[in-house]
């Protein structure tokens, strides 16, 4: 057994938010297992990842004390795989550290270990009747969630149970965002196939300065470096990169980056109150030119946000990973507050409003155009438009 213990106090986090701690593995090894205690106290959140000597391996945050990695599998979260020889690292982190410090223990274990199987995959639910809207030729709008979470970060569903809830929900995509992993991409075809919802592979790179989700599959992002590094690896590795939830409680994006990002989070279920005006003043600071997306982060059935609400529509050729990518990066996307809610989309040169009967499209100009009917087409400007009800509580928007 290898042991860490020891103390660490915000100098040390200034200095390393993420220390890494040494442990050799043996040629053969059948597995291992680490466990973190610590104290709690004063508010302490201590994370927890694993690196080995060929890579990343893993990450649970704060969601899991241990975790089990042998070749053939592992806790969620963690790449099951052969263990290769040479030095591996716990990687901690030091989300929250109090004012006199907090004490840790780290022990690592090498040898047969065993992981609990999963629960068994849920019956295929009835799905709701797919709502047809008008779209240009060749192209038609799916409703997609862009960020949900599973047991392998801080979820509590497996892969196939959101799936199958995403399909009762009546989504056509779901991103599955974990955080800082990449675990979950194996089993997302099979429950896509089986559950009928195409699952967009995703990874939430999270740090306390931000999150960003980068969509595609994707290698693993390395969360430790610099923001402007995220985009610059997802987009060479054909994916796109988004900001997340931008103003967000204590979890707001504030890292730098050199230019403003091509996607992100505006609307994000924490908008409690839509006729707050923070996430529409962020982003025309931005520019509206930011194409908008919409993102449940859906993590624990009945608590907070549910799947697909928001919704985010995009205009697709074809319902797949480079289909959805390929309508991301078009900026054909609009987001309203569920599947069956109001609508603002562009089709052609227009903006055309769906069940916003009363409300107020607001152009890019500052412009407010009456809606009078169930059905209304407006000339559309360059940049976003948002459509609001009387009283000013956002009903939908477009990029």
């Amino acid at each position: 057994m290898t042991v860490h213990s020891g103390r660490f106090g915000r100098d040390d986090r200034a200095v390393d938010r993420w220390p890494r701690l040494p442990f050799e593995v043996p040629a053969g090894c059948a597995g291992l297992t680490v466990t973190l205690t610590y104290d709690r106290g004063g508010g302490a959140v201590l994370d927890l990842g694993c690196e080995g000597a060929d890579g990343w391996r893993g990450w649970s945050g704060g969601a899991r004390d241990s975790y089990v990695i042998t070749p053939s599998a592992a806790t969620p979260g963690y790449l099951p795989g052969p263990l290769e020889p040479g030095e591996w690292h716990v990687v901690l982190g030091l989300h929250r550290v109090p004012a006199d410090g907090v004490a840790y223990r780290v022990e690592v274990t090498l040898g047969p270990a065993s992981v609990p199987a999963s629960a068994p995959p849920p019956p295929v639910p009835q799905r709701r009747p797919r709502r047809v809207l008008p779209a240009e030729p060749g192209l038609r709008w799916v409703a997609c969630d862009f960020h949900a979470h599973t047991e392998h970060s801080d979820g509590t569903l497996t892969v196939e149970q959101l799936a199958a809830r995403a399909a009762a929900r009546g989504l056509d995509v779901l991103a599955v965002t974990d955080h800082n992993t990449t675990s979950h991409f194996r089993s997302l075809p099979a429950a896509s196939a089986r559950y009928g919802v195409h699952l967009l592979p995703g990874q939430e790179i999270t740090t306390d300065l931000g999150h960003a989700n980068a969509f595609g599959e994707l290698p693993w992002v390395d969360f430790r470096r610099p923001a402007d590094t995220w985009r610059a690896a997802v987009d060479a590795a054909g994916g796109l990169l988004s900001v997340n939830h931008p103003l967000a409680a204590d979890f707001g994006w504030v890292h730098p980056l050199a230019e403003p990002p091509a996607l992100a989070e505006v609307w994000h279920w924490s908008w409690l109150d839509r006729r707050w005006t923070g996430p529409l003043a962020w982003w025309r600071a931005a520019g509206l030119g930011v194409i908008p997306l919409g993102g449940s982060d859906f993590h624990v059935p009945g608590e907070g946000a549910e799947l697909g609400s928001p919704v985010t529509w995009v205009a697709v050729r074809s319902v797949s990973t480079e289909g959805v990518l390929d309508g991301l990066r078009a900026g054909r996307t609009a987001v309203g507050p569920a599947v069956d809610g109001p609508v603002a989309l562009r089709l052609g040169p227009d903006v055309v409003v769906l069940d916003g009967d009363g409300a107020l499209l607001l152009g890019p100009d500052g412009e407010r155009r009456p809606v009078r009917s169930a059905s209304a087409s407006f000339p559309a400007g360059p940049g976003g438009h948002v459509l609001i009800d009387p009283d000013g509580v956002v009903l939908a928007l477009c990029g």
